[in-house]
């Protein structure tokens, strides 16, 4: 298959309606996963926590999929963390981009794991398995975030212990942070699960929290839609699970247009 990866020839081939950014840096984490980060445009905006589509040209035609954007609103850069899938159409020939080499992106950012698309609250949980983390990732690096609640929960939940990492790292670098260090210090929990090693917390969050394991452990009483907020981006099963225990505990799905006590993100299901 012919992928042009280059600058110069994709600027060339590029359709309308996209830009053509290069990338910056490139870090796997396991053989299922890895971050990279790219150029923004000066013209492009978006609220922390939304995706965009984002693609190659392959064979003559550009191939896009939905990827939330991993970094927050105010970055001078773009990252994202993608799942590499061995026969994937795009993903396999993703997973092998360098620093200097290019991809397409679509112009107009959207997505419900916005704060707009939550009322107020005290405490945010950011519900997340595998990849399901990036847009969470852009929104623990948002001032806005910590502004609206007095505690944020970020919770990750992957099969294997190496594929926590990237969380890891991330919230060691959101609380040594000089712009929300001190704020993510004070208010963001990081709360860690494993479905398929040994591990000191071990299990589905769907379960954990089925279970009243999740509240135990950070010290909180079970979701209470008064003061309680969510949002969930994980697998399909997961998405259905969670957002089935969310509303048992009374909290009801909000949009863009219809704000409420939680949202999910569906674009990447399917």
């Amino acid at each position: 298959m012919n992928v042009l990866a280059k600058p110069a020839d994709l600027e060339a081939a590029a359709p309308a309606g996209a830009f053509v950014e290069e990338v910056t840096s490139v870090q796997h984490y396991t053989d299922r996963l890895f971050k990279f980060r790219m150029t923004r445009p000066a013209s492009f905006r978006f609220r922390s926590g939304e995706f965009v589509m984002i693609g190659l040209m392959i064979d003559g035609k550009p191939l896009y999929r939905a990827y939330s954007i991993a970094s927050p609103s105010w970055d001078e850069e773009l990252e994202f963390f993608s799942i590499k899938v061995p026969d994937g159409p795009l993903t396999s020939h993703l997973q092998g981009i360098k620093p200097g080499d290019a991809v397409l992106m679509k112009k107009k950012p959207t997505g419900t794991l916005v704060n707009d698309a939550l009322i107020p609250g005290k405490r945010v949980y950011m519900f997340s398995t595998g990849t399901g983390i990036a847009p969470f990732a852009s929104l623990i690096r948002d001032p806005d975030t910590y502004e609206k609640f007095d505690q944020v929960i970020l919770t990750h939940t992957c099969r294997e212990v190496a594929e926590l990492k990237y969380g890891e790292e991330l919230v060691e670098q959101t609380k040594n942070d000089p712009l929300i260090g001190e704020l993510a210090a004070e208010k963001l929990v990081h709360f860690t699960s494993v479905t398929r090693e040994d591990f000191p917390r071990k299990g589905r969050i769907t379960d954990l929290i089925e279970s009243g394991a999740l509240f135990e452990h950070l010290g909180v009483p079970p979701l209470d839609p008064a003061i309680d907020r969510g949002m969930i981006c994980g697998s399909m099963d997961m998405l259905r699970d969670t957002k089935a225990l969310l509303e048992k505990a009374g909290l009801k799905e909000g949009a863009n247009n219809k704000p409420a006590e939680f949202v999910v993100e569906r674009a990447f299901v399917g």
